[in-house]
């Protein structure tokens, strides 16, 4: 129960955010950044709304899948990849330092991880 209601907060919650930077994004920052960065932030808001409904299916699938590890540990992957993915983006769009652009593919990662072990935890299922 707790599983559920943590990964559907955390869902609802990153749809929120996911909502609120890209009108940020298009509203706010289109004609202050260059075409490349803003590229880059609007990646990052593409990649929030593709993984935040993905924490609200983990929500409601841990209703049936009650006590997976496979589960909790996908839903944990798919916020940090969202962190790492998405936030660093926003980070290099709106500093401009390349810094934060390595940080991005590890996102990617946690991603592809987090899809893998949510098609393993209900193959197990």
């Amino acid at each position: 129960m707790i599983a559920q209601k943590t990964f559907l907060l955390l869902g609802s919650i990153n749809m929120l955010l996911a909502v609120m930077l890209g009108a940020f994004g298009s509203h706010g920052l289109k004609d202050k950044l260059d075409e490349r960065l803003f590229n880059a932030f609007s990646t990052g808001v593409q990649y929030h709304f593709y993984h935040a409904p993905g924490l609200l299916a983990i929500g409601l699938l841990s209703q049936w899948l009650v006590d997976s590890s496979l589960l909790k540990t996908s839903g944990w992957l798919m916020l940090s990849g969202i962190i790492c993915f998405s936030g660093s983006l926003y980070a290099l769009a709106l500093t401009g330092n390349k810094l934060f652009g390595p940080i991005t593919p590890i996102g990617g990662l946690l991603f592809i991880a987090s899809w893998a072990l949510l098609s393993a935890a209900i193959i197990k299922a």
